[in-house]
């Protein structure tokens, strides 16, 4: 499986966790300190909020892998209308956060800086269980080819061991216009 959320750890008292550690904002588990925090990623992607579904990433392969999050908030706008008294996450903001994460592996290869990471399709998707406000979610994306511009990768998001959501994401990678 290779997922961060393996690495998590019970906390089972009132310490403080070690070095590289860091609870999770809505679980209280502990969980591995990001590789790239919510600054980082804001360097790497261009999108910003409202429209920015990846708080951190956790392991990061340049142009091949990557595992990144998103703490699923209960303040979040679309859980006022989806559905009020049983909030949950839409399914197409889940493939969002894949998609985005999935950018972040390659925007972060230097061959990609400064190229926007376009959506192409998704393929063989399923949605397997429903993700709540306090979910972390976590977010697993390999890119398994690239032909120029165009590539395809794999991507799984769990909540936990559960996965939640799986699909193939075919990708176009594009320059940016000059602003003006």
């Amino acid at each position: 499986m290779g997922c961060a959320s393996r690495r998590r750890l019970q906390h089972s008292g009132g310490s403080c966790p070690g070095p590289g550690l860091a609870y999770t904002s809505l679980t209280m588990k502990v969980a591995p300190a990001p590789l790239i925090d919510a600054e980082g990623v804001r360097a790497i992607l261009p999108h910003r909020e409202p429209f920015l579904f990846v708080d951190g990433i956790l392991e990061l392969e340049p142009g091949r892998r990557v595992v990144g999050f998103k703490d699923v908030r209960p303040e979040e706008d679309y859980f006022r209308g989806h559905f009020p008294g049983n909030p949950v996450m839409p399914g197409v903001l889940i493939l969002e956060c894949l998609a985005q994460t999935g950018a972040c592996a390659l925007l972060s290869a230097p061959e990609n800086r400064g190229k926007l990471a376009l959506f192409g399709g998704l393929d063989d998707t399923r949605f397997r269980r429903p993700v709540r406000p306090g979910d972390r979610l976590l977010l697993e994306v390999t890119v398994d080819r690239v032909r120029g511009p165009v590539g395809r990768g794999t991507g799984v998001a769990r909540v936990g061991d559960q996965v939640v959501a799986e699909a193939t994401l075919t990708f176009a990678l594009a320059g940016v216009p000059p602003e003006g």
